[in-house]
């Protein structure tokens, strides 16, 4: 099911088992955020990581134009979708449960930047409470060759070749020059997503899963920006799967992952519990 603008696919768990597994409290909203080119029945098998476990799902992956094309231009299109993706908690009635993100490469994390701005600077978005984020294979910086590669990946094997290598000839050039080259000038009106979240981050707990055999994604811009972060005092795990290729963490390793990610969304439930019985404790006295 669907917005008038964007695509999205919400599941909800059955009551019996939400109940075990959260035992009366809400269970979180696990909104699951694709990579460029993801197509839904990819992002099933990581939202049943979710579902299993009594948590409502919210899957959307953002269209290849505003990915490649809109974010390279300073377009801000994905802003929109950030707000529209917000206000779905609102349209059915959950905006009183933990929120919780699973971002995938830098596709989901240009997605997840303007998330994480609207629910910072708006008043609207001011309540809802975020318990922390998952990254997978993300965030990557000026790495023109791997921004090719995705795109390569993502325009499949079926397009005409001639017009593959004119499309991904005019991305390159696009991004070395307003990326690259003019950058230094056009970050003032147009930050990139690795300098916007590295200047203002989010501020709950994050968890960021790579691999240093990507090869779209250089395991050092991960590393660098999980080094800012804790620099910053903010609660960031990361750990490196070492082998996989790209977005294949889960495939390559299923229950490591699964079992990383289920007892990093506990220890953020936790933690929340844990701030709220010290808030009431402090009001009582």
């Amino acid at each position: 099911m669907g917005d008038d603008d964007i695509e999205y696919n919400i599941v909800f768990p059955e009551a019996l088992v939400s109940e075990r597994h959260w035992r009366g409290s809400k269970e979180p909203v696990v909104i699951l955020l694709g990579w460029a080119g993801c197509r839904d029945k990819h992002l099933v098998k990581y939202s049943s990581i979710y579902t299993e476990q009594g948590c409502i799902t919210v899957r959307y992956t953002a269209p290849l134009k505003t990915v490649f094309i809109s974010e390279t231009f300073g377009y801000k299109e994905l802003r929109h979708t950030a707000l529209k993706l917000l206000e779905t908690l609102y349209d059915y009635e959950v905006e009183n449960n933990p929120i919780f993100f699973h971002v995938f490469s830098n596709g989901g994390f240009m997605l997840y930047r303007y998330m994480v701005e609207l629910l910072q600077r708006d008043k609207q978005f001011s309540t809802l409470c975020v318990l922390g984020t998952v990254v997978d294979s993300a965030p990557g910086s000026g790495n023109v060759k791997g921004a090719l590669r995705a795109l390569r990946t993502t325009l499949g094997p079926n397009i005409n070749t001639f017009l593959r290598y004119l499309l991904m000839a005019l991305f390159a050039v696009t991004v070395v020059l307003l990326r690259i080259v003019l950058y230094p000038m056009t970050k003032y009106f147009h930050k990139n997503h690795y300098d916007a979240m590295m200047d203002r981050p989010a501020p709950w707990p994050q968890l960021y899963l790579y691999s240093r055999a990507d090869q779209v994604i250089r395991y050092t811009d991960v590393e660098r920006m999980v080094r800012v972060l804790q620099g910053k005092e903010l609660a960031v795990q990361s750990f490196d799967f070492a082998t996989p290729a790209h977005v294949s963490l889960f495939r390559d390793f299923p229950e490591d992952y699964s079992r990383r990610c289920l007892d990093f969304l506990n220890s953020c439930m936790t933690n929340s519990e844990d701030t709220k019985l010290k808030r009431r404790h402090v009001v009582q006295h």
